[in-house]
């Protein structure tokens, strides 16, 4: 009798294996298509509350060069500019610094005092809060920069797409690091033994074997760094300047769009004005997904070499 329920529930295993799988799949799609529908959700009701400014504005909201309530003359130009300028160029700051600290964390000293010690340091750097970057720019960084501007005879601001930028690249270096660490721990361990017999040095292995393995990995880290920057409001606020005015290089004062939603949102006392400020965060959830488009592409192209 035993062994007969016995066998009765090893047939009924296979069955419900199957249900909990099928279970299992329709969870994950439906976790997909819930975020699907955020993204849709999300771009619709800006592009919803953004009509008015369309009709009233047109085109000429994205060239416009003048940011003025009081007038109801709305141009998301400087902000657009801003916003590339600043983003940009802290990716180029950040990226010596990320793979750096990735191929010495993930090939150099993967276990060390001093690798321990870098890796939490790099883990803080992400977990610390963007307001107290803001406040650190503002008391340490903007008078470092005064002094240089005036050293080399241009308008001593301190505050400017250049501080702005230099605050970004420290934000975003944890999120290409990490992911280029991860990356490089990756890399098949008889690959690297196999060109060290062949004789090759470190610097050979990692030039011809580790990073053309692990090039998608640290090029997805920039990308991931690159909307992470694109996004960044409170820090930037703080150290930007805050201008409507077209910034003539990387040393004048500035805006993003995310920082002039930030301050003037709740400033907005009129229809057209706040409806302005909304196709401003459409302006800057197309160009992120344009930009990440690309990356991607980019990506793509360099690894298929």
């Amino acid at each position: 009798m035993e062994t007969g329920v016995k066998k009765i529930k090893k047939a009924k295993l296979p069955n419900r294996q199957i249900r909990m799988e099928v279970v299992f799949r329709h969870s994950l799609i439906s976790a997909g298509l819930v975020v699907v529908i955020l993204v849709l959700g999300i771009m619709l009701s800006l592009i919803w509350y953004s009509i008015p400014s369309m009709k009233a504005l047109g085109f000429t909201f994205i060239w416009g060069k003048t940011w003025d309530p009081v007038r109801d003359i709305y141009g998301a130009y400087p902000f657009l500019l801003g916003t590339l300028l600043t983003s940009f160029l802290a990716l180029l700051i950040s990226i010596p610094f990320s793979f750096a600290i990735a191929f010495y964390l993930g090939e150099y000293k993967p276990r060390s005092w001093l690798s321990g010690f870098l890796k939490n340091t790099v883990e803080l750097i992400a977990a610390v809060p963007s307001v107290i970057y803001g406040f650190w720019g503002l008391i340490v960084l903007v008078p470092i920069v005064q002094k240089i501007e005036m050293k080399t005879g241009i308008l001593p601001y301190g505050t400017g797409i250049f501080t702005a930028s230099l605050i970004l690249a420290i934000m975003i270096i944890p999120f290409a690091a990490s992911l280029g660490k991860e990356m490089i721990r990756l890399v098949p361990a008889s690959l690297k033994e196999g060109a060290y017999s062949l004789g090759a040095t470190r610097y050979e292995v990692i030039l011809n074997v580790i990073w053309p393995y692990s090039k998608p990995g640290l090029f997805a880290g920039v990308l991931l760094s690159l909307g992470r920057a694109l996004g960044e409001t409170m820090a930037v606020t703080m150290v930007i300047g805050n201008t409507s005015m077209v910034p003539k290089n990387i040393f004048s004062p500035g805006n993003t769009m995310a920082s002039v939603i930030a301050n003037e949102f709740t400033e907005a006392d009129h229809t057209l004005y706040l409806s302005a400020l909304i196709e401003l965060g459409l302006v800057l959830f197309l160009v992120t997904i344009v930009i990440n488009l690309a990356g991607k592409r980019i990506i793509k192209r360099f690894t298929n070499i």
